[in-house]
């Protein structure tokens, strides 16, 4: 893969980390977080249908080895349809 390249937890599709969403759980305090902080990432695609399978299959909470608050997924949904109402 090349560099600053990262897989989407859901399609698999590899893709520039500036087009995905980026999931964080902080180092040390285990805060899942969004597009902040440094710790273990996970990245997923900007478009709901990627979103949908990874929240149905836990594709993030696997990837970052913890549960992830509801209240993540309803911030990824709402930086998804912002960014689609945006550019279309």
């Amino acid at each position: 893969m090349q560099p600053n390249y990262r897989r989407c937890v859901s399609c698999r599709k590899a893709t520039h980390r500036n087009e995905l969403l980026r999931v964080v759980r902080t180092h040390p305090t285990g805060v899942v977080q969004l597009n902040q902080g440094a710790g273990r990432s996970a990245y997923l695609c900007a478009h709901l249908d990627c979103l949908n399978s990874a929240h149905k299959k836990n594709r993030l909470g696997r990837s970052l080895k913890t549960s992830i608050p509801e209240d993540i997924y309803r911030q990824l949904e709402h930086t998804i349809e912002k960014s689609v109402h945006s550019h279309g």
